[in-house]
């Protein structure tokens, strides 16, 4: 078991990551809220609940079973029409201030429970029990909420921390070998960004990751089988979440408010949005839209001879590693255009990340649209290519 606290001027809270969190949930939850006695909702999709709602309610005792309301599977429904929709469920099912919601589910879950507890009565607490590699790696913690407007992904939304997160490790396997995948892009980008250890753990340590077997081919390749639901190695995991937690608690500790620092984290996000705008969010998960934002990303730091083109390979080439990333069609110009609205600017100013190198990374304010449109062009040809 490992816990890593995260601590910032608002709030400080513990992750716990390991194996058996929902079967010791309910006393979890009364030591968090010790002395006083509240009604508690858990936020999940029907899909989460059907598999895991057993397990998640084998520790509560028949007088303190929770609530539970539903939000359809998805990123079109992280919208403001569904706050609202869980807000009214929330007053007819008597929900007060005291009242404490469960985010059971993955990133679109956790943002917008962790959405309608900040603004609920001007504020209730929450908890996150993310179930998903992306939501335990990235989402359910340091405090942003938010849901998506036509214009652009999580434009309306607040910075509201959870009392605690509780990542159980045994819910990812009945995870999709793709959702596997994506969601351990963003343990990547937390490696290209913050900690070459990691990098290199990822390197390494590949088929293990997703438990894949390997063979050798006809010709004398070898070949990696594609991993499937609850394959994959639960130490393996467990270490590469926790080591994915640690950048982002100590990147958000140092910057609650994504006023410098934090910023980093968004590396690979200002054309990974993008694309899924020009696929409305349905050709793509969010982690595979990041990959290949990532790609752009290290074409722009290679053009600007940020980083070495031996860098650019390595780091690349493990982006592809944990694919096959989906290709999709998109007009390189047209992704540019929608990276106008990228929620990161300053002062009309585009904030773009960049990396230096295997574990260290820049800000730069000055990337252009003519810099972007090659890259993105060169990352549109190398799609061919994977």
């Amino acid at each position: 078991m490992s816990s890593i606290r995260v601590t910032t001027p608002q709030a400080a809270y513990d992750v716990t990551i390991a194996p058996g969190l929902l079967r010791t949930l309910y006393p979890r939850l009364r030591k968090l809220n010790a002395g006083r006695p509240a009604k508690t909702f858990v936020i999940t999709s029907p899909e989460i609940w059907a598999l895991w709602h057993d397990r998640f309610l084998a520790s509560f005792p028949a007088d303190a079973q929770p609530s539970v309301l539903f939000l359809p599977r998805g990123e079109r429904h992280k919208r403001l029409a569904a706050v609202e929709s869980l807000a009214n469920q929330l007053v007819l099912a008597g929900a007060d201030r005291d009242s404490i919601l469960l985010a059971f589910g993955g990133g679109v879950i956790g943002d917008v429970t962790g959405f309608l507890a900040a603004i609920y009565m001007r504020g209730i607490r929450y908890v996150g029990l993310p179930t998903t590699i992306l939501a335990q790696v990235d989402s359910s913690l340091g405090g942003k909420t938010g849901v998506n407007l036509a214009a652009g992904k999580n434009l309306i939304g607040s910075f509201h921390h959870p009392l605690a997160v509780y990542s159980d490790i045994d819910t990812l396997a009945t995870l999709p070998a793709a959702e596997l995948r994506a969601g351990l892009q963003e343990a990547v980008k937390s490696a290209i960004i913050y900690d070459a250890k990691l990098f290199l753990y990822l390197e390494q340590n590949a088929s293990s990751i997703l438990g894949e077997s390997s063979h050798k081919s006809d010709s004398g390749r070898i070949e990696h089988r594609p991993s499937k639901p609850g394959v994959a190695s639960s130490k393996a995991l467990e270490k590469v979440i926790t080591a994915s937690v640690r950048v982002k608690a100590d990147v958000v500790s140092k910057d609650e408010k994504e006023s410098g620092l934090r910023m980093i984290l968004n590396f690979g996000h200002t054309i990974g949005h993008a694309i899924e705008a020009a696929t409305h969010y349905r050709k793509l998960l969010h982690g595979e839209a990041v990959a290949w934002g990532s790609i752009a990303a290290l074409h722009v730091s290679l053009n600007r001879g940020r980083i070495t083109h031996e860098d650019f390979v390595r780091m690349a080439n493990l982006i592809l590693r944990y694919g096959p990333i989906p290709a999709f069609r998109a007009d390189p110009a047209k992704l540019v255009a929608l990276t106008s609205g990228d929620k990161k600017k300053r002062s009309g100013r585009r904030a773009f990340v960049l990396t230096t190198g295997i574990g260290a990374t820049e800000i730069a304010y000055d990337v252009t649209d003519a810099e972007l449109l090659t890259a993105t062009t060169a990352m549109l040809e190398d799609m061919k290519q994977a």
